[in-house]
């Protein structure tokens, strides 16, 4: 009996020697996308993978492959509050970056920061070209093609005097975390009705340009831009909501008006409570961005709203009541 317990160990070990092995090796590299609801799902196809491997682009471990997906986009926009009383045809007026304004800190949800060189006159070297100042901080927004109220990304940025939307150093364009596909793009402003692209984008690892100031770039809704004179035909965002409730009233049940007002009449400075009192500052209650925050007087910011109101194709009876809604699809 103990041979034949022998003879059986022995064939064990044998068989052992000779077992298979897994092989460190992935069949293929394919895959894709998938979005359901708010959720997506990069999945790649492959044979199990042991073996761990980083590479610029290309990432393997415990048996996955899977891509650093980026996509780039060039979006550009004009904001109608800095394109009043232009010092330069055709540019936006940057007052809050040359006045000393602009936050180092976006307004926005992430909270990003920036060198103060990027404030610079001429950028980050000093050496720039007026157009790529920084006029202030914008927010930007991929949605689903399925789903134009679900955000796949989004992200603060910064706005030239020329339009185009810039990324956090003053002058690279955007890259985004995203699987390459359709989009729509979205640009919000903390002062201005936010606009979104009527039809969904293809974007990419190419530079794909979004110039939301062409009249012919389609957005969301009805009249979501106002056509602005210099350049001639230029569309830009509407100015004026100051409460940040998503419309543009100047008086009636939301009126944002009246925000600007006891604004000015409770700065500490203001002893006198005048409404012609100017609060200087970063404030949404700056209508034309430039820097100064004024009820009535010599540079007030109250009668841009007024103007607006009354200057909507939709409001065809002039009422100082009537609302300019912001055309986004939310939930």
């Amino acid at each position: 009996m103990k041979t034949k317990y022998i003879a059986l160990i022995i064939l064990l070990v044998s068989y052992c020697g000779f077992a298979q092995t897994i092989e460190k090796y992935s069949i293929d590299s394919g895959g894709g996308s998938v979005t359901s609801g708010g959720i997506e799902i990069l999945y790649t196809i492959g044979e199990t993978n042991v073996q761990e491997h980083t590479t610029t682009t290309l990432s393997v471990s415990e048996g996955f492959i899977t891509t650093d997906f980026k996509i780039n986009i060039i979006p550009k926009i004009f904001l109608q509050g800095p394109l009043l009383n232009q010092a330069t045809a055709g540019l936006m007026n940057d007052d809050l970056r040359s006045n000393g304004h602009l936050p180092t800190i976006s307004p926005y949800a992430d909270a990003v920061t920036v060198a103060t060189t990027v404030f610079n006159a001429g950028g980050t070297s000093g050496t720039g070209i007026p157009q790529d100042d920084i006029v202030d901080w914008v927010w930007l927004e991929i949605r689903q093609a399925n789903d134009n109220t679900k955000v796949v990304r989004s992200q603060s940025a910064l706005l030239q005097r020329d339009g185009d939307i810039v990324g956090l150093d003053g002058v690279s364009t955007i890259q985004l975390n995203a699987a390459p596909t359709n989009y729509y793009v979205v640009v919000k402003h903390r002062n201005h009705l936010g606009i979104m692209s009527a039809n969904v984008i293809s974007l990419n690892n190419s530079m794909t340009s979004v110039d939301f100031t062409n009249p012919t770039t389609q957005t969301f809704g009805a009249n979501a831009q106002t056509v602005f004179g210099i350049p001639s035909g230029t569309m830009a965002l509407w100015a004026g909501d100051v409460n940040n409730d998503a419309i543009v009233q100047y008086s009636g049940t939301t009126p944002d008006s009246p925000s600007i007002l006891s604004l000015v009449l409770n700065d500490p400075s203001n002893f006198l409570n005048f409404p012609t009192f100017v609060v200087s500052g970063y404030s949404t209650h700056d209508v034309n961005l430039d820097g100064n925050t004024q009820y009535t007087g010599t540079t007030p910011d109250t009668p841009i709203i007024l103007q607006n109101v009354l200057a909507h194709p939709g409001n065809f009876l002039n009422f100082s009541t009537y609302q300019i809604l912001e055309q986004l699809p939310e939930n």
